[in-house]
């Protein structure tokens, strides 16, 4: 079994950057999450608010959002990370540059889904979308090009 000696370009910081900007999202999430918890009244360990909750008390439904929205956010960080740093490893600026435009499409997620709803995300997921696909791709490309020829 031979090894690989692995090179991170001069750039990669950039990708390690915005890798780092991504975890900050999850503060602006607990932040409306806790608001909307306390503003709605549930204690914990309750994570949603029931139907009849929610369709009786805007704060309650409100709640819902910014957990759903926090809940989201969480599934779709470590595929994201995931490929942002293996992308970076051959694509450094690209992948940072798409990173950066996925970490702003999450934050106009986040609050759009809690200020008005399920309507409200529609422009932060389309901001956020395109950058995660590009990034998938883009660490496919990087992992096959690490490959070692036969």
């Amino acid at each position: 079994m031979a090894s690989y000696a692995l090179q991170v370009p001069t750039e990669y910081g950039y990708v390690l950057t915005v890798a780092a900007s991504s975890l900050f999202l999850n503060a602006v999430h607990v932040t409306l999450t806790v608001k909307a918890r306390q503003a709605s009244g549930l204690k914990y360990p309750t994570p949603y608010a029931s139907q009849e909750q929610q369709e009786k008390d805007p704060k309650a439904y409100a709640f819902n959002c910014a957990q759903r929205a926090h809940a989201n956010y969480t599934e779709n960080l470590t595929p994201f990370l995931g490929a942002l740093l293996i992308s970076g490893l051959y694509f450094p600026t690209a992948s940072a540059a798409l990173g950066a435009a996925w970490v702003l499409g999450r934050l106009w997620y986040a609050i759009g889904y809690t200020s008005s709803g399920p309507a409200g995300r529609g422009k932060g997921f389309a901001l956020s979308i395109l950058p995660a696909y590009a990034l998938n791709v883009m660490a496919v490309i990087a992992g096959v090009k690490i490959i070692p020829a036969a």
